[in-house]
């Protein structure tokens, strides 16, 4: 009983591996009829692997497809085929297929019930490409078969790269028949790269874009990888170089990544976003030139090994780099992620495949490639949407130009009438001191007595004083204009700079009927430290302006501050007048060279306007700022505020 068990468990896997077929038949998947044999040193011979003490180390395969991975063992796969038609005198050409181009080894032996196994075909990528029975990107061997007939086929292969064995019946019309539909998918395929690329390129010779030049060698590498690893590169582009055939893989695999990192960088703009982001790219590129290097200066299944690895970093990277762009605001990254996200599914698919964790089926086998399609679309939207975004972009930024030169030709305009204006009120300005001046010299000319003498010698001094001002003011607009007027600290006497303006424009004030007062805050120092010069020019302008339009009521210069610490002093100095005021003005327009409220002021009021101007140039140089408050028929009031230094002890104020 025990013999029978033994002898039973012995002759399963034989017996599991028989398949019939008739002349009905088109094609059979023999992945569960296969029996498979693992040789890890590769030394096995076809006498050894069909001897009987070998039979039991060959196991049923549990799966559709041998799928090994990246494995050094050989493997024999054997598979026992009966032809049983139901019609005597049917006949017909049957075919083994071995479905997966990039294998390097692939050796057929075939034996009868008559003959032992034998040599049939010995080829694979590693051979030039004539050396196929039949000239296919896959493996197909003629089996020669004659009805009712019984073969038993031993497949060995060996690969450098990932160990695949897809193996197939075909009948040979029905291969013939299924191949349109493959080549329409590929043909699919490898027309929507190549229109991208010709697309593509036509963009790039239009805008000159390096995005585009970097995406054009991306699909251009990515395509001939796929040509190659499909089998075509060898069938058609490199039939008698295997070198360069098992190369092309990693190679152009590795450009390809190295491109697409190099393109995401420019596309996404990362260097923008952030070292932290841009980082991750440039490892990836310099991963990628070492394994292109290491393809072709190595054995290629260890660069293979490496790529494949790097493939799966680098996509889940790029994914989550173009998440990141999105939510930083890039809006052209919504395409690009949805194009790397099919991709990542396809790339995934295919890359677990080659590892051996999924089984070799056509949608495992092809889904790079067709991830990739919708990738390479996807991101041809992208680059089309960015040429629609720097459009918007282009059109915003000429609308905008085009306001800002309207805003410039109208402040040019409003400039060209104040400074037309302001010739005209200089020559007015000039004129009258200028007529005093010469009335007063011809009238003393005349006889007339000692106090009409007098009175005309007075009258031509306030003239030419009027007029020296008038030049003065000009002079020192310019240099500030010209940067020439520079800060001088020196001490002074905060009371006595006060009282000394008052003292200079209280006879003015009191000819018009105004009264004049300053009041200084008990508590802050006399002794202090600035340009005192330049702070006396100020508050001239301002008490100036005030008497200059005030009719009636008075004027007032109230200063207060306080010790921001114990050497630096911030004082407030307020000139209050009751005149005429005027609307609610931006700082802008009212200290604007050669402004006026009206310019029918010039007329009744006198002046350039320039006094504030000047002023706020001079506080401002100071390291202070020039304010205002006003309302029509309510007075105005201009604030000087400045930071000084007090005083140090045993030095003397020059004013």
């Amino acid at each position: 009983m025990r013999f029978l068990l033994i002898l039973f468990l012995v002759c399963l896997p034989m017996l599991a591996s028989a398949v019939e077929f008739d002349e009905n038949t088109r094609t059979l998947s023999l992945g569960r009829a296969t029996q498979v044999f693992e040789d890890p040193t590769g030394d096995a011979t076809i006498e050894q692997v069909a001897s009987a003490e070998n039979a039991t180390k060959f196991r049923a395969l549990d799966a559709a497809t041998l799928n090994a991975g990246y494995s050094r063992s050989a493997f024999w796969l054997k598979v026992q085929l009966t032809y049983r038609p139901k019609n005597p005198v049917a006949s017909s050409d049957w075919l083994l297929e071995l479905a997966y181009p990039p294998m390097d080894h692939v050796d057929l032996y075939l034996a009868s019930e008559t003959a032992p196994p034998s040599l049939t075909w010995q080829t694979g990528d590693m051979l030039p490409f004539q050396s196929r029975q039949i000239r296919q990107n896959n493996y197909l061997f003629d089996l020669n078969l004659q009805p009712h007939e019984t073969k038993t086929a031993y497949v060995r292969v060996a690969s450098h790269g990932s160990v695949q064995a897809p193996l197939n019946l075909w009948a040979s019309h029905a291969y013939i028949e299924e191949q349109p539909s493959r080549l329409y998918i590929l043909g699919m395929i490898y027309g929507v790269l190549a229109v991208m690329l010709v697309y593509n390129l036509f963009i790039y010779l239009s805008v000159r874009d390096t995005s585009y030049l970097y995406y054009i060698l991306y699909i251009t590498c990515f395509g001939l990888y796929q040509v190659s690893v499909n089998g075509a590169g060898i069938e058609y582009l490199w039939p008698d170089n295997p070198w360069w055939a098992n190369t092309s893989t990693t190679f152009l695999i590795a450009a390809a990544i190295l491109f697409a990192s190099q393109f995401a960088r420019k596309f996404l703009q990362t260097p923008r976003l952030g070292c932290w982001l841009d980082a991750p790219l440039l490892v990836m590129m310099a991963c990628a030139a070492v394994i292109m290097m290491m393809s072709l200066t190595m054995d290629y299944g260890v660069a293979l090994r490496l790529v494949t690895g790097l493939v799966l970093i680098f996509t889940p990277v790029i994914l989550l780099i173009g998440i990141v762009a999105w939510l930083k605001g890039r809006r052209v990254a919504r395409y690009f992620i949805f194009g790397w996200s099919a991709f990542l599914i396809g790339g995934i698919v295919n890359a677990t495949m080659l590892l051996g964790h999924l089984p070799n089926t056509f949608w495992t086998m092809y889904a790079s490639q067709i991830g990739s399609v919708i990738e390479v679309a996807l991101l041809s939207l992208a680059l089309a949407d960015r040429i629609n975004t720097m459009r918007e972009r282009q059109t915003q930024i000429t609308e905008d130009s085009a306001r800002d030169l309207e805003k410039l030709n109208q402040q040019l305009a409003v400039s060209n009438r104040l400074k037309d204006e302001f010739l005209a009120t200089l020559t007015h300005e000039l004129r009258t001191p200028m007529n005093g001046v010469i009335g007063s010299l011809e009238l003393m000319q005349m006889e007339g007595g000692e106090d009409e003498i007098a009175l005309y010698r007075q009258t031509a001094a306030d003239s030419a004083q009027n007029m020296m001002g008038i030049v003065n003011g000009i002079l020192t607009l310019t240099e500030l204009q010209a940067g020439r007027v520079v800060y001088q600290g020196e001490m002074f006497s905060l009371r006595n700079l006060l009282f000394q303006a008052r003292s200079t424009f209280e006879p003015l004030a009191r000819c018009k009927g105004l009264a004049l007062s300053v009041d200084v805050a008990d508590e802050l120092p006399d002794s202090l430290e600035g340009d005192a010069l330049k702070l006396r020019q100020c508050v001239d302008c301002l008490i100036d302006n005030a008497i200059k339009f005030t009719r009636q009521g008075s004027i007032r210069i109230r200063v207060n501050g306080q010790c921001t610490d114990a050497q630096h002093v911030r004082l407030l100095v307020d000139v209050i007048d009751t005149g005429i005021g005027f609307n609610r003005l931006d700082e802008e327009t009212l200290y604007a060279n050669f402004y006026q409220v009206d310019g029918s002021m010039t007329r009744e009021y006198g002046g350039l306007g320039i006094g504030l101007a000047i002023c706020r140039q001079l506080i401002e140089l100071q390291g202070g700022r020039l304010s205002h408050q006003s309302e029509p028929g309510a007075g105005s009031q201009f604030r000087l505020s400045l930071d000084v230094l007090q005083a140090k002890e045993g030095k003397s104020a020059v004013i």
